[in-house]
């Protein structure tokens, strides 16, 4: 398997070896060995929980910083619809706007755009093309994506196999700016302004089906602090707006949802909140909706752990950005929809693969089963996985050992205890550091 490009970083002289981490990740993809936490690549989805729950912050997300503006003669800002939210006193996206070009780019182009054209072609789609199953998932958040990929592989066909916004944005942009300028493609950097790190993830890999549309990815964090300045300074925007209320409601759950325009849709943020969505989706419960938006953060992209604002609030402040802007600005063309299509079907990451070998896989399964049998089964997380099933696994494949459970090893000590006259007694006096008087 290719070794990919992951956002979220740990940072091992920060972690205390603390677990929480390891009992928060959806996809078991942490391992606390030997006092220190290790993230398994290939089961990293960038959700952001860890680094959310890190009380060391020893999690991290990593993403360009403004100097990747050098790389390029003409340079565009693609800002999420979230970044909206971050600002107090706004009453207009153009100030927001007007600060980015102010802040070194040529031009800037909405993601909030790319959203309407995604609805409108969603729209569209879903009432044309035959055949589709029901309910529809949404495919606009890449962590949701690869957690469907990796834990709910029979659902890889629910999910719409239609562009995200960003995609769609980063490709109009990169045509307006090649007409308007001349320059080659390789000349102009489209640099993706983003709420979390699996935008920044999906940006760099591009692994799941579709070409690198985005030459960079600058965390709302580091924008902000610059960009508050240049907001505050401005009292006569350039105007650069050209989306309205549909494309700016992305921003927050429900937002696509609403902008489909169906009546039977159901909208779920926060990643344990999308598993328990996702696992009544695979049992057949929820066959009765056309519609299912998902994003794994608390409030949807407003609650990224990339953003400096309160997701209540920052939605709050979108809801009242939208009194002032249109329905919609833009429309979709149906007749080249291929240019709005994935280029190959979601499949199966076989990121808990136990051996290339069938025989050996299941023997090794067997191995799995006999141990846990042995285990207490009450995930607690102090032997540094995140269930018994997974410490199991771990035991086999050599990367723990059953003393690791310190329920096995109380155990093991308690029979060498009962089998060696005095053992207990010569331990505590040891570890008090009490002279055994009678040697």
């Amino acid at each position: 398997m290719n070794t990919l490009f992951h956002s979220v970083t740990l940072d091992k002289d920060k972690c205390k070896g603390c677990t929480n981490c390891v009992k928060r990740c959806p996809t078991e993809a942490i391992r606390v060995r030997k006092s220190k936490a290790t993230i398994i690549s290939e089961r990293c989805i960038d959700c952001g929980e860890c680094i959310r729950v890190c009380p060391h912050k020893a999690k991290k997300a990593v993403s360009d910083d403004f100097d990747i503006l050098d790389n390029f003669k003409y340079k565009v800002a693609l800002p999420a619809p979230s970044l909206y939210g971050q600002f107090d006193g706004i009453d207009n996206i153009d100030y927001i706007l007007d600060g980015l070009i102010k802040l070194g780019f040529d031009d800037v182009f909405e993601v909030s755009a790319g959203a309407e054209i995604v609805s409108d072609f969603s729209r569209k789609y879903i009432k044309n093309e035959e055949n589709i199953p029901y309910p529809i998932i949404s495919s606009a958040c890449p962590a949701v994506v690869r957690l469907i990929k990796a834990r709910f592989p029979s659902l890889c066909k629910n999910v719409l196999p239609v562009l995200a916004p960003i995609d769609v944005s980063a490709k109009l942009a990169r045509e307006k700016a090649m007409k308007e300028t001349g320059l080659k493609s390789s000349e102009i950097g489209i640099i993706f302004i983003t709420p979390c790190p699996a935008k920044v993830t999906a940006a760099f890999n591009h692994e799941d089906f579709d070409e690198k549309t985005v030459d960079g990815a600058i965390s709302m964090q580091r924008v902000y602090k610059k960009l508050a300045a240049e907001v505050k300074k401005s009292d006569n925007p350039a105007q650069f707006s050209k989306s309205g209320i549909m494309g700016v409601g992305w921003a927050a759950s429900g937002g696509e949802c609403a902008a489909l325009l169906k009546d039977k849709y159901l909208a779920a943020d926060g990643i344990e909140n999308v598993i328990k969505v996702l696992e009544e989706v695979e049992d057949g419960k929820l066959d009765y909706l056309d519609f299912i938006e998902l994003n794994a953060c608390t409030g949807g992209c407003v609650g990224g752990c990339l953003t400096v604002e309160n997701p209540f609030v920052a939605k709050a402040r979108i809801q009242e950005l939208r009194k002032y802007l249109p329905v919609s600005q833009n429309k979709s063309d149906y007749d080249n929809k291929d240019d709005m299509l994935r280029s190959e079907t979601l499949s199966y990451s076989s990121i808990l693969k136990l051996d290339d070998d069938v025989v050996v896989a299941m023997k090794k399964m067997m191995e799995i089963g006999k141990i846990k049998e042995l285990l207490p089964g009450i995930d607690c997380g102090t032997c540094g996985s995140p269930s018994c099933r997974a410490f199991a696994e771990d035991v086999v494949s050599g990367k723990a050992y059953m003393s690791d459970c310190i329920f096995i090893y109380k155990e093991t000590i308690t029979e060498l205890i009962q089998k060696v006259p005095d053992f207990g007694e010569i331990i505590s006096k040891t570890e008090w550091g009490i002279k055994d008087e009678s040697k």
